[in-house]
């Protein structure tokens, strides 16, 4: 058994990061090699500042595929229908209201790679979904977040 560290991840979440993935290798590792070959024929590398960009630029492309590469590698797709319907567990949409009379809440809880709470997808690893996660619709749970706690009340589970 291994030490690395695990990724929790939806089906949909894998496929997104297999396209992204593709999308690095074989059109934007291409267009950022170019940028480089280009700013190379403007001469003089020292003070060449869209070498320097575009070096740059490729050294952030490869570290993003290497970060999506160990990500699919270590990938753990979650299969929420092994959980009770009514489980709060990864994958699975979320709604509560804060106690005691705040407008409801929806999220989906996703693993870190999926994370994007402008959309409403809150990471596993969030102070929300670990105080919601085993717990059930009607629970009322004591989360602990940055300035303190709240208490919530889990409305439905999908």
């Amino acid at each position: 058994m291994s030490d690395e560290k695990t990724y929790p991840m939806t089906l949909e979440g894998k496929q997104k990061l297999e396209d992204e993935l593709e999308e690095l290798k074989t059109k934007t590792r291409a267009e950022v090699i170019e940028r480089i070959k280009i700013a190379r024929s403007y001469g003089d590398l020292s003070e060449n500042s869209e070498y320097e960009s575009a070096k740059d630029e490729q050294a952030f492309v490869e570290g993003r595929i290497s970060t999506i590469e160990t990500m699919l590698h270590n990938a753990e797709i979650i299969d929420s229908e092994a959980v009770a319907t009514d489980e709060v567990s990864l994958g699975r949409t979320v709604t509560f209201k804060e106690l005691p009379d705040e407008e409801p809440e929806t999220y989906t809880i996703v693993g870190q790679s999926e994370s994007d709470p402008l959309t409403g997808k809150i990471s596993n690893e969030s102070p929300i979904a670990v105080g919601l996660l085993g717990h059930k619709v009607n629970d009322e749970v004591s989360i602990q977040i940055p300035n303190g706690s709240m208490t919530v009340k889990i409305l439905s589970v999908e």
